[in-house]
C-alpha cells in the first residue's frame, strides 16, 4: 500500500482549540468520521464524499473524493470510517452492497483502493479493527457479516447472524478477537473472529430493531445499544449472561450512540426521526439529559467525538446539509430548566416535598410549613466535579404525614356488618343502607341509595319512611282550602255525611256568583272543623307547587268542552275569577281512581269534612312517565364509577339489592370480578344475619 504525506499536517501533542462552528455541505450527510489526531473529518452521503480540515474557527474543505463525470454507486455511501492506526486509510459502505477502501496516499485524483462486492444488499456498517491495520469488518442488509484482510482480494470469513438485517458491527476496544453485531429482530450477538461458524453469545436487547451499539472505551465489559423502542441500554458482558445495568428512555428511535471520552457514565445519542437534537446522558440519571445540542434543523445522521481523549468537542452531520462542531460548554442544560421543586402523594396520603436548599434558605418570605412534619429531613449532597461546567445543588426532602385515623377503613367493616342486602322490601333496604352510610359520614353513598329508591320503587309507595329525610319536613300546608262554614243550611253536616256515603243527589243547589264561599286570603286559611291536621299531597313522583297547578291560561276551559265536572265542583271552580280552570287530567284521574266509586266521583265534599282541596289526593296524579329500565344505563355507569374508585363493596351491594333490575346490564365477567367482595366478607367473617 502506497504512503504519502497527509492532506494536512498533524497537530502533534498540542491541545485542541476551537469553538462552536458549522459549515454548509453540498448534500445531506449519512455518516462522518474523524482521523486519529482530530485535525480532519470525512463526511459521506449519497451525493457527498469530502474531507474537511478542522481549524480553530472554521471548517476548510481539503479534498473531494467524489470524482469523475458520472460517479458510480461506489461513491454513494451509507457509512464511513477513518482508520485509527493508518492515517491514510478510509473505508465506506456503499448503498449498492460494495465495501470500498480509499487510500489518501495515492497520487491520482481517484483515491479508491480496493473494492469488495460480496454482499448482496446494502452495507449498513463498516468497522476497522482498533489495533490490527489490515482487518475490516462489514455488516449488511442481507444478514451477513464479512471480515476482510486488506492484503487479499476477498473476504477471509463470513458470519451469518440468521437474521434479515445487520444494522451495526463494532470491534471490542479491549478484547482483540471479539466483536458485537446488532440486528433488526432486536438481538445482539457476540462473535469471536476465529470461529465464524457460530456466535459466542446472543441476547434480546430491545423490543424492536437495534440500530446501533458501542463498546465502552475504558470498561471492557460495557456495551451500549440503542433501538427503535426509544431506549438506550447499557449491558455488562462480563457475566455469564448479559446483564442490563442502565437504561435511558428517550423520545425517539435511537440511531447513533457514542460513549463520551474520559467520562465513564456519559454517552451521546441522536435520533433516527422526529427529534433533531443531540443528547448527552449520564446513565446514572436517565430521566433528564445531561446536556443538549439543538443546532440542527433536520435529523442528525452522524455523531463522533473529535478526539478519543477529549470530552469537550463533538462533531455531527445532518440531513439539513450542515456539519457542526459543538463545544460542550455551549450546550443547553436541561437541568437548569427543570422544576426545582417536587411534590408527590403517598399511598396513605403522606405528602413528600423536595426543593433546592438554596430556594428555601434564600426566600425570607417563605413561611414555615403549617402543620408540616419535618421529622424525616433527607439531604442529597453530590460532591462537585471540578471538570464539569454544570452546577451541583443539594435538595431537602420533607415528609408530611397524614393522620392515620383519617384514612382508616373502619367504615368498610361497619358497612359490611350493618348493610342489609336481602330479606326486606326493596324500599326498606335502600332506606336502611342510606341511613347506615349517613351515620358513617359517607353522604355520597347515602344519597346514592336514596336515589335508587326513588328510581326503582313503586310510585304508589313513595311515602317517606321513618328514616327518610322527607319525613323530617313535617306535613305540607293545605293549599287553597275551601271553608265550608259559611255554606247555607242545605249544605249541613248531615247532607254532607250522606253524600260521603255515596248517595247521589242531582238537585244540588247552584252556588250563586255573589256568594263569598272561598277564602283565597292566606290569613283566613285555617284548619277546618273535623280535620285532624293539615292535608298532605303528592304530585306524581314529587311535590307540586300551587303556582304550577294554576299556571294554565284561562282560555283552556273553552278548548275542553267534552269534559264535564261534577255539578257543584264545576260551579265552585268558576267562582274563582282570578284563577283558571283546573287541568283536565286532574279531574279525569280522580274519576278513574280505583278508590272512588261512581257515586263518589260526583260528590263535592272531600275529607277532611270541613274543608277540601283540589290537590289533596290520596294517589299520584300522574302515572310514572319513565320506566325503571330508563335508569339502568345511569345505574350501570354509577356502579362502574364506584368500582373504578375502589369501592367494590358499594358496587356489589347495589347489584345484589337491585337484582334482576340491573344484572342484565352488567356483563358476567365484570360481575364475577366484583363478587370478589363476597370472598372478602367470608375471609374476614363479616357476614351479618341476612347475608348468611
Amino acid at each position: 500500500m502506497e504512503k504519502m504525506s497527509r492532506v494536512t499536517t498533524a497537530l502533534g501533542s498540542s491541545a485542541i482549540n476551537g469553538r462552536t462552528m458549522f459549515c454548509h455541505l453540498d448534500a445531506p450527510a449519512n455518516a462522518i468520521s474523524v482521523c486519529r489526531d482530530a485535525s480532519q473529518v470525512v463526511v459521506a452521503g449519497r451525493n457527498i464524499f469530502k474531507i474537511y480540515a478542522l481549524e480553530e474557527d472554521q471548517f476548510v474543505e481539503k479534498l473531494n473524493l467524489r470524482v469523475g463525470r458520472k460517479p458510480s454507486l461506489n461513491f454513494s455511501c451509507a457509512d464511513v470510517m477513518w482508520h485509527q492506526m493508518e492515517e491514510n486509510l478510509l473505508a465506506t459502505a456503499a448503498t449498492n452492497g460494495a465495501v470500498v477502501t480509499w487510500n489518501l496516499g495515492k497520487p491520482s485524483r481517484n483515491k479508491q483502493d480496493q473494492l469488495f462486492t460480496e454482499h448482496k444488499r446494502t452495507v449498513n456498517k463498516v468497522c476497522f479493527h482498533p489495533t490490527e491495520v489490515y482487518m475490516l469488518l462489514s455488516g449488511s442488509q442481507d444478514g451477513f457479516m464479512k471480515c476482510f484482510d486488506l492484503r487479499k482480494k476477498e473476504s477471509v470469513s463470513t458470519f451469518s447472524g440468521q437474521s434479515e438485517s445487520v444494522r451495526d458491527v463494532q470491534f471490542s476496544m479491549k478484547d482483540y478477537f471479539t466483536f458485537a453485531a446488532s440486528f433488526e429482530n432486536g438481538n445482539v450477538q457476540l462473535w469471536d473472529i476465529r470461529r465464524p461458524d457460530r456466535y459466542e453469545r446472543m441476547f434480546t436487547a430491545h423490543t424492536g430493531p437495534v440500530f446501533c451499539c458501542d463498546w465502552h472505551p475504558d470498561d471492557r465489559g460495557w456495551l451500549a445499544t440503542g433501538g427503535r423502542d426509544k431506549m438506550v441500554k447499557v449491558w455488562d458482558m462480563t457475566t455469564n449472561r448479559a446483564k442490563e445495568i442502565f437504561c435511558v428512555q428517550t423520545i425517539a428511535s435511537v440511531a447513533r450512540v457514542k460513549w463520551r471520552p474520559e467520562k465513564k457514565f456519559h454517552l451521546a445519542t441522536c435520533s433516527m426521526m422526529v427529534d433533531h437534537n443531540i443528547y448527552v446522558w449520564d446513565v446514572r440519571r436517565p430521566f433528564i439529559p445531561f446536556a443538549t445540542f439543538e443546532e440542527h434543523k433536520d435529523v442528525t445522521t452522524g455523531i463522533v467525538w473529535r478526539h478519543q481523549h477529549d470530552p469537550h468537542f463533538l462533531l455531527s452531520g445532518s440531513k439539513d446539509s450542515t456539519l457542526y462542531q459543538h463545544m460542550f460548554k455551549d450546550a443547553t442544560r436541561p437541568v437548569d430548566k427543570a422544576n426545582p421543586e417536587g411534590l408527590c402523594f403517598g399511598l396513605f396520603g403522606d405528602l413528600a416535598f423536595a426543593a433546592k436548599e438554596s430556594l428555601i434558605s434564600s426566600d425570607s418570605n417563605r413561611k414555615p410549613y403549617p402543620g408540616g412534619d419535618r421529622r424525616y429531613p433527607i439531604f442529597f449532597f453530590k460532591k462537585p466535579d471540578q471538570t464539569e461546567q454544570f452546577a451541583h445543588v443539594s435538595s431537602a426532602l420533607s415528609v408530611f404525614e397524614t393522620d392515620l385515623d383519617s384514612n382508616c377503613m373502619d367504615w368498610f367493616v361497619k358497612t359490611a356488618q350493618l348493610y342489609l342486602l336481602c330479606g326486606k322490601p326493596f324500599a326498606e333496604l335502600c332506606d336502611h343502607n342510606a341511613k347506615v352510610a349517613r351515620e358513617l359520614k359517607r353522604p355520597q353513598v347515602s344519597t346514592t341509595w336514596t336515589m335508587l329508591r326513588i328510581m326503582f320503587s313503586d310510585p304508589a309507595n313513595l311515602t317517606p319512611g321513618p328514616n327518610h329525610p322527607l319525613s323530617k319536613l313535617g306535613t305540607l300546608p293545605l293549599m287553597n282550602s275551601f271553608n265550608m262554614k259559611e255554606m247555607n243550611s242545605g249544605m249541613g253536616a248531615e247532607s254532607r255525611l250522606e253524600r260521603s256515603k255515596g248517595e247521589s243527589r242531582q238537585d244540588n243547589s247552584h252556588l250563586e256568583p255573589g256568594n263569598s264561599l272561598i277564602s283565597n286570603n292566606n290569613e283566613d286559611n285555617e284548619e277546618t272543623e273535623g280535620s285532624e291536621g293539615q292535608a298532605e299531597y303528592m304530585f306524581g313522583d314529587a311535590e307540586l307547587d300551587d303556582d304550577d297547578l294554576y299556571s294554565m291560561e284561562h282560555d283552556n276551559q273553552t278548548e275542553e268542552q267534552e269534559y264535564t265536572l261534577p255539578q257543584e265542583a264545576f260551579q265552585l271552580r268558576h267562582e274563582i275569577m282570578d284563577n283558571p280552570s283546573a287541568p283536565e287530567h286532574l279531574q279525569q284521574d280522580k274519576a278513574d281512581s280505583p278508590h272512588v266509586s261512581g257515586n263518589e266521583a260526583e260528590v263535592t265534599c272531600l275529607t277532611p269534612i270541613e274543608s277540601f282541596s283540589l290537590i289533596s289526593i290520596s294517589q299520584p296524579l300522574f302515572t310514572p312517565q319513565l320506566p325503571a329500565s330508563f335508569f339502568c344505563p345511569i345505574v350501570r355507569e354509577m356502579l362502574s364509577y364506584y368500582a373504578e374508585k375502589g369501592d367494590v363493596q358499594m358496587a356489589v351491594s347495589v347489584l345484589i339489592v337491585l337484582g334482576e333490575r340491573i344484572r342484565k346490564e352488567i356483563d358476567d365477567l365484570t360481575q364475577e370480578h366484583w363478587y370478589t367482595y363476597i370472598d372478602l366478607l367470608q375471609r374476614f367473617e363479616l357476614w351479618n344475619g341476612p347475608m348468611r
